[in-house]
């Protein structure tokens, strides 16, 4: 149990960055450069980790590692940074969000999870959190920024099943910096030809940049990577519901948004539905061949009654 609530600690770490994420694109890189924005993000931090990793892709990781790179970081930067500048950073969140369910529908046909109740009722309060939580009914919406968000939704969701289904005997910083690379090198030509030279950058989008690329890319993705690979993808899911939660924080510490019942219900929420997958009974689930219980909630075997 320690164990399991150790990585809940660790891929939280994903979420959290990725809340401040939207923030920090808004208020600080370059609106008009999506496609070099999103190689400035991904590339120098698929380097880094593969600098640290020290390992290069092998046999069939090659055309994985482009599968992967193009739906959980090439195509899915770009749209999040569309989304980021088309639409309030709360409707964005909140369609993000709907990642739980999805990845909790994903999880069974392609993993072979089957969806708990647990599962079902705290993606169903996280998502209802963060609709309270963000949805006021103020903000233009832009029919083009809800198709991005909701495509990149969509995609990254694939892409984080694949990932757990894949990536079994693999490094994971080796793993994310291949990602990452691939990435970064799929769009690396799209920018150069559709928006030209990289855009100049002053010393707050610098600064921006290196926050993107170090913790809200590098250090999130292996994070998050690392939780998906030893958690039920549904329960990694449900912690992703901490990403709106950390951006109401943030505008309340930062930009002195308000914060009164309406967001401490919404916040309340979220966390709930985060805790409830955690309530799991362990429960026999059936003698083995050699006549022993095995533990619904861990894979431990444990002699069985006579």
């Amino acid at each position: 149990m320690e164990t399991k609530w150790r990585w809940l600690l660790v891929t939280s770490i994903a979420p959290i960055a990725w809340g401040s994420n939207y923030f920090v694109t808004r208020q600080f890189l370059p609106l008009d450069y999506p496609l070099w924005g999103s190689t400035l993000r991904a590339l120098p931090a698929g380097l880094l980790l593969l600098a640290l990793a020290r390992s290069v892709p092998r046999g069939t990781w090659w055309w994985k590692s482009l599968v992967l790179g193009a739906l959980n970081v090439g195509a899915f930067f770009v749209l999040i940074y569309i989304a980021s500048h088309l639409l309030p950073s709360s409707l964005a969140a909140t369609i993000m969000a709907s990642s739980a369910g999805v990845l909790l529908l994903l999880a069974w046909p392609m993993l072979s999870e089957h969806p708990t109740w647990t599962a079902a009722l705290g993606a169903a309060a996280g998502f209802a959190g963060v609709c309270v939580l963000l949805l006021d009914g103020s903000g233009a919406v832009n029919p083009l920024g809800v198709l991005a968000s909701v495509a990149a939704m969509l995609m990254s969701s694939v892409g984080y099943i694949l990932t757990r289904k894949w990536a079994v005997r693999e490094s994971t910083i080796a793993m994310t910096s291949w990602q990452l690379v691939a990435g970064g090198l799929l769009l690396l030509p799209f920018a150069a030809f559709v928006e030209g030279p990289p855009p100049a950058l002053d010393g707050p989008a610098l600064a921006g940049f290196a926050y993107v690329t170090v913790i809200a890319t590098a250090v999130a993705f292996v994070a998050w990577f690392s939780g998906l690979r030893r958690l039920p993808a549904a329960t990694v899911g449900l912690v992703g519901l901490l990403n709106p939660v950390t951006g109401v924080l943030l505008g309340t510490l930062i930009a002195a948004e308000p914060f009164g019942p309406r967001q401490l219900i919404g916040a309340g929420l979220v966390v709930a539905g985060v805790l409830i997958d955690q309530r799991r009974r362990r429960v026999p689930t059936g003698p083995s061949r050699s006549g022993r219980m095995r533990c619904g909630s861990c894979s431990r075997w444990r002699p069985g009654s006579p």
